[in-house]
């Protein structure tokens, strides 16, 4: 007699949540272990990294669940999320590129009429469960529904917090193409994305979409969803190259000299979406700090501070560190400042083309839990994008930048739980 027994399958099914995805198998394995990124049964940085927290968890459990410290990790008021409507991404842009920030690492890119959407995650936790794990910190800027057709999704890597699943299901019923690391497509077969509209790129593989160039580029990070972690699903930043514009999407990653090798094969760029966010002296290989992430935005552009702009990502939105809630986006600021470096922060689902204006009002201060008082002086001024606009921001980064308020941390991969 043939089939599957009803109680292992339903154990398997409360082991092994839909939520959690696939592990690869088959053809798409043998590709996997074809690749030179892959030694020894799992994928590998281009530099060493400890992709594990180090340091005592006993001090990391004194720090984290102190009072102060954990007030300070949320902002004290609502987020001024812009109140994106269909009209605002009706009318394509005027200068053939515009970004509309959504939150944490979710960023729409209209280039050359095209629209990508990077690591779109609309739901309410970065979490396999519905209960538990990092709640979001402000709504979403638009309803998915409202977005409009989107050409390409591309995911980084498949962490919660950039690879959610009802969001990539609700996604399947638009006709976008899924491109995505190594690996990463069992997830997005598990969860019904056709393989015709899924393309899986090893490092430096590049596709065609409506005319725009996707190319995954190395990164330093990790990957994994279920309770076991088998390093077989590859992380990615990510290259768009249109007919007159380039843009760069970091996804997750600690700093490394490819930034600069990436930039010299790929770039300079008009913008790139570096993340800033979630760092900590636990895990200072797979995240960057603001001051590294100005460090990599500089060296993707050649070390020339006045090529394109910066846009802060991986902050805001969820409480996955220790760190001051607004501290990335201070950080950043300051560190764009002191480097000559341009960079915008602006509010959740604020749509804002580099060529016509950047939004430069720092609007994380008023709702800081302890309110910054020292206001750098490009970071003065209305946040409407009516006019060009010069540098912002200030710290010109060192090979090692001081983490400022990094007192420890959990794995940024696994839910902590919220207040």
């Amino acid at each position: 007699m043939t089939g599957s027994h009803p109680t292992r399958s339903r154990l398997t099914a409360t082991l092994r949540p839909a939520a959690f995805g696939a592990d690869p198998s088959g053809e798409r394995m043998e590709r996997i272990r074809r690749s030179p990124n892959f030694a020894n049964g799992v994928f590998v940085n281009p530099v060493g990294a400890r992709t594990v927290p180090s340091g005592s968890m006993l001090k990391f459990a004194s720090t984290y669940f102190r009072k102060e410290e954990r007030v300070r990790r949320a902002p004290a008021g609502t987020v001024p999320v812009h109140p994106t409507t269909v009209a605002d991404l009706a009318t394509p842009p005027a200068s053939g590129l515009r970004l509309t920030w959504m939150g944490h690492s979710s960023v729409l890119a209209e280039i050359d009429g095209r629209r990508v959407l990077f690591d779109p995650v609309w739901g309410q936790r970065c979490s396999p469960f519905s209960m538990v794990g990092p709640k979001r910190l402000h709504p979403v800027p638009v309803p998915l529904r409202e977005l409009a057709p989107v050409d390409a999704v591309v995911i980084s890597h498949d962490h919660y917090d950039h690879l959610d699943m009802p969001t990539i299901r609700a996604l399947v019923r638009s006709h976008a193409m899924f491109v995505v690391p190594l690996g990463v497509g069992a997830h997005l077969e598990r969860w019904g994305v056709p393989a015709e509209r899924m393309t899986e790129l090893d490092w430096h593989e590049s596709t065609e979409v409506a005319g725009l160039t996707l190319t995954a580029t190395p990164a330093r990070h990790f990957c994994g969803r279920g309770l076991r972690n088998t390093q077989h699903t590859l992380w990615a930043s990510w290259v768009v190259a249109g007919s007159g514009r380039r843009i760069y999407h970091s996804g997750d990653t600690g700093y490394f000299s490819g930034f600069a090798e990436i930039g010299a094969a790929y770039g300079p760029f008009d913008a790139t979406m570096i993340q800033i966010g979630a760092y900590s002296d636990y895990w200072p290989d797979i995240h960057m700090t603001p001051e590294e992430g100005v460090r990599a935005h500089l060296d993707l552009q050649g070390g020339d501070p006045a090529r394109g702009i910066m846009l802060p990502i991986h902050w805001g939105t969820f409480n996955l560190a220790p760190h001051p809630w607004e501290e990335p986006a201070e950080g950043t600021v300051a560190a764009g400042k002191e480097a000559g470096a341009t960079v915008t922060v602006p509010r959740p689902g604020q749509p804002f083309e580099p060529e016509r204006g950047l939004p430069l009002e720092p609007w994380w201060r008023a709702i800081a839990a302890r309110p910054v008082t020292e206001v750098p002086a490009a970071a003065e001024g209305a946040a409407e994008p009516a006019a060009p606009a010069g540098p912002s921001g200030a710290g010109a980064p060192g090979a090692t930048g001081k983490r400022p308020g990094a007192t420890g941390g959990a794995d940024p991969a696994m839910p902590i739980p919220q207040s």
